[in-house]
């Protein structure tokens, strides 16, 4: 399973001190307001920061937090940090409500017949808006986008790899 995870995306600077605002791709804000350091990916080099300061923007929708990293005490070396990926460890992304799961932990499921036979496994999730859709690339090559919903899937067990398909016609 997963260790890391995108939890935002750094923006533009804000105001005179050095902050960036990071956008969560949660949509969740009160777990990075907890963080006290930060690993930012860019450029694909990874640079493990200290968070100096953070706090909510509540005029923001949707909701933006505002960090304020040593070392980058001023707008001009905030600005340098755009587009920058926030990664934080498992235990501090975004808590999961029961039923819930984290989008790249279920990358990878093998997708099952009530009887055990391998379908495909999945390949991705597409969000959308109207629910999520698996991606799903079946045995023989193809591949096949199905509803991420209770009435298609049951059984999801990233921990076990593997998820059921209980209506096989929506493969069609």
């Amino acid at each position: 399973m997963t260790k890391q995870f995108i939890a935002g995306i750094v923006g533009a600077p804000f105001g005179l001190k050095g902050f960036v605002k990071v956008k969560p791709l949660s949509g969740e804000i009160d777990h990075l307001l907890k963080l006290r350091t930060v690993t930012l990916r860019q450029g694909g080099e990874e640079r493990l920061l200290v968070i100096e300061e953070s706090t909510a923007m509540p005029a923001a929708a949707p909701p933006v937090v505002a960090f304020r990293f040593a070392g980058y005490d001023s707008p001009e070396a905030a600005k340098a940090l755009g587009g920058a990926e926030l990664l934080v460890d498992r235990e501090n992304a975004a808590p999961l409500l029961p039923g819930e799961f984290y989008i790249e932990d279920l990358k990878g499921l093998a997708i099952l017949t009530g009887t055990g036979e391998i379908l495909g496994h999945i390949t991705g999730i597409i969000e959308g808006g109207g629910g999520d859709i698996a991606e799903i690339r079946l045995t023989n090559g193809e591949l096949k986008l199905v509803p991420f919903r209770e009435e298609f899937f049951t059984g999801i067990s990233p921990e076990n790899g593997q998820a059921i398909l209980k209506n096989l016609w929506v493969l069609e």
